[in-house]
Order: structure tokens, then sequence, then C-alpha cells
């Protein structure tokens, strides 16, 4: 009689704390679903491709981030592969000419080429950034402010069923009505997370691009592959994703 009171007991407890873990397991979904989205932030991170010295950092970036990585560099094969493998957003920095007298890379697109030789750098680049699902311009201002060749270069982009990013490096930038006239996936960015290599800066600028997000439903921030920047952003990402802010790619919101 004892031994079948023992087991009604210990079959009662083993119920109760079943019950308890489902129960524990639902009110965990439940906050999960409660938290609303505040909007969507996209983090794209230029100018790789010069060294390796951040991808140490990056690998500790567990959300999304878009990478621009410039062409024809002597790294910029292999940080293609090690940024894709970490799962990663890869886009081609393609080279503009700028109105800025800037230290040019090796084939920048400038504004006195043809059509020809847009489509020949296009297709030298590009097999140098393998995984690329968009391009966007480094530096750039004379371009982006000159209608034939951007329209070269979004109808290039195009032709590959690949995304247009305007870095907006000019508030004269025709790439906006071009990309619409071309019917061209595009977006632009909203704010420079760096253009001052300062930790307390950069953390400034973040703060903006949240609040940017939480007004319109989504932006997009430009940082450059420099430590500090990376630094800051592996230790503010995960305090806005708690706080209700949604990390995605660049190819989530371009349309």
């Amino acid at each position: 009689m004892k031994k079948k009171i023992i087991i009604i007991i210990a079959t009662v407890l083993l119920l109760f704390v079943f019950i308890a873990v489902i129960l524990t397991s639902v009110d965990k979904k439940i906050i999960r679903k409660a938290v609303p989205i505040k909007g969507r932030i996209a983090i794209v991170i230029d100018d790789w491709g010069y060294n390796l010295n951040n991808l140490e950092i990056a690998e500790g970036i567990k959300q999304p981030l878009t990478c621009a990585i410039l062409p024809n560099l002597n790294n910029s094969l292999l940080v293609a592969q090690k940024l894709n493998n970490l799962g990663f957003e890869i886009i081609l920095h393609l080279p503009m000419e700028p109105k800025e007298k800037y230290r040019l890379e090796k084939d920048t697109i400038l504004i006195s080429m043809d059509a020809g030789q847009v489509h020949s750098i296009f297709d030298q680049d590009l097999a140098s950034i393998l995984f690329a699902k968009g391009i966007s311009n480094h530096m750039g201002s004379r371009i982006t402010e000159d209608s034939r060749v951007s329209a070269l270069i979004i109808s290039e982009a195009k032709k590959r069923k690949l995304y247009f990013l305007d870095s907006f490096v000019t508030a004269k930038s025709v790439c906006p009505l071009l990309a619409r006239k071309i019917k061209i996936r595009f977006a632009k960015r909203d704010i420079f997370l760096d253009n001052l290599d300062d930790p307390g800066y950069i953390k400034g600028q973040i703060i903006k691009l949240r609040d940017l997000a939480n007004k319109n439903g989504q932006a997009i921030g430009i940082g450059h592959d420099r430590r500090n920047t990376l630094v800051a952003l592996r230790e503010a990402i995960p305090q806005l994703v708690k706080a209700g802010y949604k990390f995605v790619f660049i190819s989530e919101i371009a349309k």
C-alpha cells in the first residue's frame, strides 16, 4: 500500500514538473512574440579588401551585416570568401570618380568613359568579388551627379540582377531618379557612422541611426572597415536587438 502511495505521489510530482516546464516554454514564446519590432536597421561596412585586420572583430557580430568589398586588391577575393562564410551579405564597392582630388583605386570609373569601358570594368571587378548581391559607389561624387555614366552603371547592375546602393556622397545624386526609371532594386544611405574615427562619435551616430529607424520604420547606416567602428557595433547591436530593433541585409530593404 505504501509503495502505491509513493508511486502516486512521485507521478503527481513529475506531472507538476512537466506542466511547469511546458508553461515556462509557452511564457517565453509569448514574451518573445510580445516584443514589437521598433524598426529595421541595415548596417553596411565599406572598404573591405585592404587587409585582414578586423575579420576577428566582425566574427563577433552575430547579426546581419552587408559588406562592401573593393575589387582587385590583394585581399579582395579572400575577404569576400571569409565574410560570406560568416553569413554576411557581400556587395561590390565600385570605385567611381569623385569631384575631390583623392587617390583613385585601380580602374576607377571616370566621367569620360564610354559604355564599353564601364562594361569591361564591371566584368573584371565582379570576378574578384564573389557572392555579390549588389553594388555601391566608392567615392563617386562626380559620377553620381552625372546622368549618362550613372545610367550606364545602373544598367550594368540591372543586367546582372544586382541591386544598387547609393552611398549618397552628394546631395545632388541623380541615382534615385535613374533607379526608378531603369527599374532596379535600390536603396540609399541615411547616416555615415564614422566620419570621425572616434568611439564616442561612432556610438552617437549609432544612436541617431536607431532613432531614425524608430521614426521611419527602417534606416541604413554606413561605416568602414576600422577597428573602432566594428568594436562599437559589436557592443551596440545586441543592446539594440534586445530593445526591439531588427537587423537586416540591404537586399531586404532595397526595392
